[in-house]
């Protein structure tokens, strides 16, 4: 077999395990929201101990995949998502075998953990596998199955809750993950960072303050926004990231040197992801609740109904990949979220208790094309923001700040919905998902006037490579 056909299986590989993975671990961000009334039947609990179930898992996730990055950077990439992998798909089980609410969350925290590791290391992985021409093409791909993932969560809880069990919804990871251990041991090529020492004193800084954030928008929704543990949450957690933002600008080997923000491309794609997925999350964890509380369909019928919105990254994203290969990035990412914001604010006009399935059905089309213009160029400009040897960094930058974003999503959504309305009767429930519609469009809407302010490819380009050298190359060894 020559080089070039070795080289090109290697990258199609590369692109068939990173995919799947990062279906795996997107899919869990949502795929419980459709279960809930399901789960709470079976385990019991409260309406909080139902949030936690989505939010444990985002916790972790967010507060560790910097963290997760830093690690792939310094022990090896493909040695820590194997690592990833194995907790996330062990966790998935444990979930599945839950015997209570308690040991539910528990598990989804864990696997937050597993995913934090997993995730950022699957575009880094896919990044070294893949020639830098064809890359567009790729994270079109990635994004395209990423995208669908995040959307079709409630689909896929839907359906397996109604025919099979909600228990299922977990089962699902186990012989996926057992699966991609051997292929990714075998097909993937090892790559690490700069070498560098592990930041211990960033990985603390950030890891903490993240928690604290994180924590208290979870905690909002139901103790109050001035409620004193949420108070110390942000408050704390804000003190302790201005404290990793100053030894970021000081250390030399920082987990997340500041000086990457001084680009426009990097702190534009960064600001706009962290605003799409607050819009988009909390939006979605309405929606969901929406479709079966107030319309009465069930858990398949409404998953199956916002298949114009879960279906189009299918679509759309490897068309949008393949036009940021071709005019960049930026005009593709700015038209999909304000796609997604008229979306959205179109949904906000027309939901009523009796609104009918086709007068949502521009709203659904809409956040769909919008969505999956997004998701492959974010990519693709995340990664071409910066040196080859900080894409891992960079990618667990966005990824975790995609998670911050849903978290606060999810936080500040419920609170409106609950200031407003509540869940009975049902025009309780639109009085309190109209506003939180609104605000989640205002929010997309900013998100894309952030997009506007990234530089062209071009811009981009000359601006890296007028930046000094800090570290070696990416380095790539072959096993």
């Amino acid at each position: 077999m020559s080089q070039q056909t070795a080289r090109r299986g290697g990258a199609v590989w590369a692109l068939v395990i990173t995919s799947v993975a990062g279906f795996m671990a997107a899919l869990d961000n949502l795929v419980v929201t459709t279960a809930l009334p399901s789960i709470r039947e079976d385990l019991g609990g409260g309406l909080d101990d139902l949030e936690w179930t989505v939010s444990a898992y985002t916790l972790t996730f967010a507060v560790l995949l910097m963290f997760g990055a830093a690690l792939g950077d310094r022990f090896g990439r493909r040695r820590l998502f194997l690592v990833g992998l194995t907790v996330f798909t062990g966790a998935s089980a444990a979930a599945a075998m839950a015997p209570g609410i308690d040991s539910l969350i528990a598990a989804r925290a864990v696997q937050g953990v597993g995913a934090a590791v997993m995730m950022p290391l699957t575009l880094t992985l896919l990044t070294a596998a893949v020639p830098a021409a064809k890359r567009g093409m790729a994270y079109g791909i990635w994004g395209a199955v990423n995208g669908l993932a995040v959307a079709s969560g409630p689909l896929i809880g839907g359906s397996l809750t109604e025919h099979v069990s909600w228990h299922w919804i977990f089962w699902l990871n186990v012989p996926l993950g057992l699966a991609l251990l051997p292929l990714a041991r075998l097909r993937l090529n090892e790559s690490y960072g700069t070498g560098a020492r592990l930041d211990l004193v960033g990985t603390l800084l950030a890891s903490s303050g993240l928690f604290g954030i994180v924590y208290a928008l979870v905690r909002a929704p139901r103790d109050g926004w001035t409620s004193g543990l949420v108070l110390l949450g942000l408050f704390a957690g804000g003190a302790l990231l201005v404290a990793f933002a100053l030894h970021g600008t000081r250390a030399r080997n920082a987990m997340l040197p500041m000086r990457l923000f001084r680009s426009r491309a990097f702190a534009g794609i960064n600001a706009a992801s962290l605003l799409m997925f607050l819009g988009m999350f909390g939006s979605i964890f309405l929606l969901s609740q929406y479709m079966q509380g107030v319309l009465g369909y069930s858990p398949t019928e409404a998953g199956l109904r916002m298949l114009p919105w879960t279906g189009m990254p299918m679509l759309v994203s490897p068309i949008a990949g393949y036009l940021s290969d071709r005019i960049g990035g930026r005009l593709v990412v700015a038209t999909g979220l304000f796609l997604q914001a008229a979306g959205l604010a179109y949904y906000a006009s027309v939901i009523a208790v009796d609104a009918s399935y086709t007068a949502q059905l521009p709203a659904l089309i809409i956040n769909g094309i919008g969505m999956s213009l997004y998701f492959a160029p974010a990519s693709n400009l995340v990664m071409s923001s910066v040196r080859p040897q900080e894409q891992g960094i960079a990618s667990g930058t966005n990824n975790a700040l995609r998670e911050v974003g849903g978290a606060l999503g999810i936080a500040v959504m419920s609170s409106i919905f609950a200031a407003q309305g509540g869940y009975e009767p049902a025009q309780n429930f639109v009085d309190g998902i109209q506003p939180a519609l609104w605000v989640g469009a205002a929010t997309v809407a900013v998100a894309g006037a952030a997009a506007l302010f990234i530089p062209s490819r071009r811009r981009a380009a000359e601006g890296l490579q007028s930046e000094p050298e800090s570290a070696p190359v990416l380095e790539t060894v072959s096993h």
